[in-house]
């Protein structure tokens, strides 16, 4: 049996594309007591309310018919925005070079938040650029990678 996530992107990929934007990712997970399914989208010259619309009204009736997820849950539509999470490996090809944050689980040299310039990533390994210097951290101790805009 496929993961929710898993059939969740499955099943909205086509109501995204056909909205003009493409699939950032989809998240099924426990906030407060209370189960969220969250799908994000993304388009290049950036997502609207209008888009986000038009992937939820005709995704929600899909996920009402499919019924992938047992129970409960709220499902939001939403853009990845400009501080988005990158997880897959897509997503760290893509943003190469540009300004990233990395949080550890545990302190590095008594920090947890670096910034720098995406280098590379290989196997969930990530390399930054960290004050002039090229940091590789390890899959095993990041607790998250997102892009760090700077306004």
């Amino acid at each position: 049996m496929p993961k929710v996530t898993d059939a969740v992107a499955a099943l909205a990929r086509p109501f995204v594309e056909a909205a003009g934007c493409s699939l950032w990712d989809v998240e099924y997970l426990k906030e407060a007591g209370e189960w969220y399914l969250r799908v994000y989208i993304d388009k290049e010259d950036g997502v609207s309310i209008d888009d986000c619309e038009a992937v939820s009204r005709p995704l929600s009736d899909a996920l009402d018919e499919a019924d992938p997820i047992p129970g409960s849950y709220t499902f939001e539509v939403s853009s990845a925005g400009a501080d988005r999470v990158l997880k897959k490996p897509e997503h760290f090809a893509q943003f190469q070079g540009q300004e990233v944050e990395v949080r550890l689980y545990r302190p590095r040299e008594g920090r947890k938040e670096f910034t720098g310039p995406l280098l590379g990533w290989q196997d969930g390994d990530v390399t930054v650029l960290v004050d002039q210097t090229p940091c590789v951290f390890g899959k095993q101790e990041i607790a998250l990678v997102r892009l760090y805009p700077r306004f």
